[in-house]
């Protein structure tokens, strides 16, 4: 995720793109958001989620503008090589050549050469984010980068490792019958026997540790037809749950009266919209392959109209379609356990285990990004790690924190919301806008002012970049006082 720059990866179509970046936003984020919908009051929601869209375009804009000037700059660098290469090599020649090779001074400008038929903004190197931080910030930035991205990969493995023993428990402890709908269940509610199900979520927790943990220790990667196996499982799931819900609502049966404004609820709902939005970390290795670059900006745009689209019509069937009080943090899990919306047993489980498939994918997947993060974070040049470090320090460090989050807390909603609030502001928000202003400032005295950067994005202006900055900031403000403010008060 934060490496240096990698392969481009096999080419595909901008409608393919289109596809993988829409997967790619839409994942857990989504199961969580119709409960912070219920709590904040559908205006509210609806309004925020509007500009949170709005606002993530935008550094999703601003990445792709970084991209394309960290591809100048390495053409440059390297034209810039071999003219130092060239110019050692007629040092070689005899006096009376040398001076006949001095006799034709360089000048052709910078711009004017373009190399293997590129413009010198083409994206055609994959340059993760951790290397145009590399090039553009200093090395108080570039940590400050790695320990961003760092804990936002711990708070997704805390989610990824709480969503799945929940969804076993709720399945497992039986509650999954028609009469339980309408109950709230408690952690220390029987699951089978004197096992509470707090007891029987830990215990799956441990499972899920001793299956899925050690991948830590080694690489994983997804192949392309597990990706395409979980995108299938995804939408069908996503599919069901919206038809369901609009069907009851349709039958005048739906039960939920949600408020129309709560600002109790707007932090945490700002913390899962800004979860949910994520995409700005894994931009390289999506946009570098499209193999037609020239309508990105309308791609990357109607992506954003789609996802919104797809996030108000699942949210707003949900909190219409159940009553507020009895959404669950994960809601695949209402329809587990009601069978006015669902009365095919083997359906609502397909519902009930589906985090269980789609998350245990990505759980390695994370692990192992973090692991190689931590490693670049410590990494210095010529240094090798002992093999102690190597493959067993970095991979519990990695491992345990989640883990033990995990066992503490499994409210989803609450991780969600904190992950996105802090880590996801800064990688959303913060870096982008980062990135953007000193790319334009690296690469001003070098291209000059008349280059045009065919990616820029279209919020150009400096004052684009010092507003991010500035909702960044009071964002970070307003959720930490709600915070202290509600711990107060307990």
């Amino acid at each position: 995720m934060a490496g240096g720059i990698t392969e481009t990866g096999e080419p595909y179509s901008p409608f393919v793109g289109l596809v993988y970046m829409f997967n790619l936003i839409v994942g857990t984020g989504a199961l969580t958001m119709p409960k912070a919908f219920a709590a904040a009051g559908w205006v509210v929601s609806l309004s925020l989620i509007v500009f949170l869209a709005f606002m993530s375009y935008m550094t999703t804009t601003f990445v792709i503008e970084a991209m394309a000037a960290a591809n100048a700059q390495l053409r440059w660098k390297r034209r810039e090589q071999e003219e130092t290469d060239d110019s050692d090599s007629t040092s070689d020649y005899s006096d009376d050549d040398s001076g006949r090779g001095r006799s034709e001074p360089e000048t052709k400008p910078i711009l004017s050469v373009q190399r293997s038929g590129h413009d010198h903004f083409d994206i055609v190197e994959r340059v993760e984010m951790g290397q145009m931080a590399s090039m553009f910030f200093n090395k108080v930035g570039v940590n400050m980068f790695y320990v961003c991205i760092i804990v936002y990969l711990y708070g997704d493995l805390a989610i990824y490792a709480a969503a799945v023993p929940i969804s076993l428990m709720e399945v497992a402890c039986g509650n999954h019958s028609c009469s339980a709908g309408s109950v709230k269940y408690n952690d220390t509610d029987a699951c089978w026997g004197s096992v509470t199900r707090k007891d029987a979520y830990r215990v799956f927790l441990s499972v899920f540790t001793l299956l899925l943990g050690p991948f830590t220790f080694f690489n994983a990667q997804k192949t392309k037809y597990l990706q395409i196996l979980t995108s299938l499982m995804r939408w069908i799931a996503f599919t069901m749950m919206i038809i369901l819900a609009l069907i009851r609502i349709g039958k005048g049966t739906g039960e939920g009266h949600p408020p129309v404004a709560s600002l109790s609820g707007v932090p945490n709902l700002f913390g899962v919209c800004v979860y949910s939005f994520m995409c700005q970390h894994s931009l390289p290795s999506l946009v570098t392959p499209i193999s037609d670059k020239k309508r990105v900006g309308s791609l990357v745009l109607a992506d954003y109209v789609l996802i919104l689209g797809f996030y108000v019509l699942l949210s707003f069937t949900a909190i219409f379609c159940f009553d507020s009080s009895l959404l669950h943090d994960m809601y695949t899990l209402n329809f587990t356990d009601n069978c006015d919306v669902l009365n095919i047993p083997v359906l609502r489980y397909f519902l009930g285990l589906f985090p269980v498939f789609t998350i245990s994918t990505n759980f390695p997947i994370i692990a192992v990004t973090l692991r190689n993060n931590w490693k670049t974070l410590f990494h210095r040049d010529g240094g090798t790690y002992p093999w102690v470090v190597d493959r067993v320090v970095f991979p519990l460090i990695t491992l345990v924190p989640p883990i033990v989050v995990a066992f503490c807390t499994h409210n989803l909603e609450t991780l969600v919301g904190i992950t996105g609030s802090y880590a996801g502001t800064g990688i959303q928000y913060v870096i982008p806008a980062f990135l953007v202003f000193y790319s334009r400032r690296h690469l001003e005295p070098v291209m000059g002012r008349d280059a045009v950067n065919k990616h820029r994005s279209p919020f150009r202006h400096a004052v684009w970049v010092w507003f991010v900055l500035l909702w960044a900031a009071f964002c970070l403000m307003f959720v930490t006082a709600n915070i202290i403010l509600t711990e107060t008060k307990k």
